[in-house]
């Protein structure tokens, strides 16, 4: 048994969307089915996401556009088959950007005294990956010291919290056939941070970011001269979300298609 417990994985997803209708079948008749029935018992909530139509400009944020999956995990399995078949390939590979987190946020910076029917929310989820030779010290100086307080005072900015990653090596169960594993590239797992920002609505996103943003401090370790001073897609993704996943597989009895 893994030792990992307590522990949320979160798998982001960028495919062509010319491809969107043959995913959403795979995965909805296929791959979820046999993830909920063999992993359902290791599993405290198993969601979905389809991520909200984003303005053009979002895409410079290393944007990801097709569904994140948020898995509660009680403890992990052994990974690896363990008795099973491996998974069914999806008709095109995405790309991914995954990694864990505890189950509660390591920090909560604004908003937690809002009450939900006084606040629309509009999510912004973003994975930070501290550039190579960065050691995470330095990183975690910046981004909490420096950068939080700063960040705090985008104007129209509700909520904020963040999720230091889980580093140990602990890996999702399941194997694909071999062969056919997702291609080298297409994966980035080596991510430092989970931050979500919230806003009421995408005129406060505009405004917060793109149009009267804060005045920030770069790190001395930044490989860009604007914010977020790290490489879009490679150390920077970004998705947008509701507050409601749309699709619970714990409970929902509409996992298969015809």
């Amino acid at each position: 048994m893994s030792a990992a417990r307590h522990i949320r994985s979160q798998v982001l997803h960028h495919i062509d969307l010319d491809e969107i209708a043959a995913m959403e079948r795979w995965y909805h008749q296929l791959h979820i089915p046999e993830i909920v029935r063999r992993y359902g018992p290791w599993q405290a909530r198993f969601e979905s996401y389809l991520p909200v139509p984003a303005p053009d400009a979002a895409r410079q944020f290393g944007l990801y556009n097709w569904r994140l999956t948020d898995g509660w995990w009680r403890e992990l399995p052994k990974a690896g088959a363990q008795g099973t078949f491996c998974f069914t390939d999806p008709p095109v590979r995405p790309q991914v950007a995954t990694c864990f987190i505890p189950w509660q946020p390591t920090e909560d910076f604004l908003g937690a005294e809002h009450q939900p029917r006084e606040k629309n929310v509009l999510r912004w989820y973003l994975m930070l990956r501290y550039p190579d030779g960065v050691p995470a010290e330095a990183g975690e100086r910046w981004f909490l010291g420096t950068h939080v307080p700063e960040l705090l005072q985008q104007p129209g900015l509700v909520r904020a919290f963040s999720y230091r990653t889980v580093k140990a090596q602990v890996h999702l169960p399941g194997t694909w056939r071999a062969g056919s594993a997702p291609p080298p590239g297409s994966f980035r797992r080596d991510w430092d941070r989970v931050i979500e920002l919230w806003y009421e609505n995408f005129r406060d996103w505009r405004r917060a970011v793109l149009e009267t943003p804060p005045r920030y401090t770069a790190p001395a370790w930044a490989t860009r001269p604007d914010w977020p001073y790290v490489q879009p897609g490679e150390d920077f993704a970004s998705t947008f979300l509701l507050e409601r996943p749309s699709d619970e597989f714990g409970r929902d009895s509409r996992i298969f298609v015809p």
